[in-house]
């Protein structure tokens, strides 16, 4: 458990608050690309870490992300004209350009230089993987973008989606760090991939397996093994299976807010590649990242594989609380563990039942929280040190963020964990040998 006073410093996110600021050091995702479609297209309302900002695109085709209340009369620009590169309020014609300037004021003498005065908060802006990103931090300490993208899949290969969660961003990337708990809220066969003769059972319980999209048969009581990295640390849960097999699904986690997760295809090709957003205190974004340059191989188990890959954008949902998450009790006797639909409804519907700011207080944590643990105390200490004059170390955008990878696979005799996801994989060289030649 926390003490009351960690768990405010873990939560807080606004301007002022430790965590904020720690966040603010980071380049943070704001919107997704395709929000700000066209230049000179209406202006977006955007919350961010306790923040109400206004996006839009100028005639250029360059995202400005401003304080969403003119600083005249304190108008939102949401209702403002994107016109002429710049952001126009309608109340009395002040426009700014993406930078903040106020570059007209016609409610003022023509003579008046009162324009050159005036500025709006205004936050950089930087667009990859279909995202745009912003640095909210002090100007004297913008880091250069962090490069998770590499050179490895074209921009027009990555998918992002975003989906909408009414707690505290923390309980959010608790869930994606907690290993164990996919044995429990998530199980149920995937769709298109059934494991019910022999053969199949050896298919799956062999070094090197499980394929992409399916599951070993294996203990639901793993054990975590962790070491700490550069960028945060990475765990492994290992399982044993039937066949007398170490399952190893290895998570990565990038402070602040990051999670590589065992990937849907490939070590390359799809990495689940999750970004816990937040809104305020009792909200955030989900941003997950898939690529589908990797073509799912033709077996009729994982034929479902690809059209899961494809989806990507705005996911609208119509489970929540207030219709207890379309929970059906049948198909939780029956077929499923939860009766609810869909993997990321079943983490919404946990996370979010925990109250908007989860009492950490009341916890009794176990061995397979350990991970959670650790986190909590990276942040933690993060956050403190910054507060004590210490800037992170993890934005140098000269490190090799590209090669972090999630890996999951059945372990021969003699083989390490830590090795998956590596340099050291043999999977992972012959997928770069492959991208070499083309």
């Amino acid at each position: 458990m926390l003490t009351k006073e960690d768990n405010e410093i873990l939560c807080r996110v606004g301007p002022g608050t430790m965590m904020g600021n720690l966040l603010r050091r980071y380049w943070t995702p704001a919107l997704l690309s395709s929000e700000v479609p066209t230049p000179d297209s209406p202006p977006v309302r955007c919350r961010l870490l306790g923040e109400d900002l206004v996006a839009f695109r100028d005639t250029y085709g360059k995202v400005g992300l401003l304080d969403n209340y003119c600083p005249h009369r304190r108008v939102s620009l949401f209702f403002g004209r994107n016109e002429e590169c710049g952001l126009r309020c309608v109340y009395h014609g002040w426009k700014f350009d993406v930078s903040g300037a106020c570059v007209d004021m016609p409610s003022e003498p023509a003579e008046s230089n009162f324009k050159d005065k005036v500025r709006i908060t205004a936050y950089p802006t930087h667009e990859a993987g279909g995202v745009i990103w912003t640095y909210m931090g002090p100007e004297d300490k913008q880091p250069g973008f962090r490069n998770f993208f590499g050179d490895a899949f074209p921009e027009s290969e990555w998918r992002a989606t975003k989906i909408i969660s009414v707690c505290n961003w923390m309980q959010g990337l608790e869930g994606n760090i907690d290993s164990s708990h996919i044995d429990y809220l998530h199980s149920g066969r995937p769709p298109g991939v059934e494991v019910k003769e022999a053969a199949d059972q050896v298919w799956f319980d062999q070094p090197g397996y499980p394929p992409p999209g399916s599951r070993t048969p294996r203990s639901h009581s793993p054990t975590l093994e962790m070491e700490d990295t550069w960028y945060g640390f990475r765990y492994a849960g290992l399982r044993k299976t039937p066949n007398g097999y170490t399952n190893a699904r290895v998570t990565d986690i990038i402070l602040p807010f990051y999670t590589l997760v065992a990937p849907v295809y490939g070590p390359l090709g799809g990495d689940n590649f999750l970004v816990m957003v937040p809104i305020d205190d009792h909200s955030f974004w989900r941003l997950g990242f898939a690529t589908t340059s990797t073509p799912v191989p033709e077996d009729p188990r994982l034929a479902s594989l690809q059209a899961i890959i494809e989806q990507y954008g705005i996911k609208e949902r119509n489970q929540w609380a207030d219709n207890d998450y379309l929970i059906d009790r049948d198909a939780q006797k029956t077929s499923t563990y939860t009766g609810i639909s869909g993997i990321a409804q079943q983490d919404l519907a946990v996370t979010e039942s925990m109250g908007t700011i989860g009492d950490r207080t009341k916890e009794h944590l176990g061995t397979t929280d350990r991970a959670v643990i650790r986190m909590r105390q990276k942040l933690i200490n993060a956050a403190k040190d910054l507060a004590n004059g210490i800037e992170p170390a993890d934005v140098d955008p000269s490190l090799p963020w590209d090669r972090i990878r999630s890996a999951e696979r059945n372990l021969d005799e003699g083989e390490d964990w830590r090795m998956l996801g590596t340099e050291e994989d043999p999977l992972v060289r012959q997928l770069e040998t492959d991208e070499v030649h083309g």
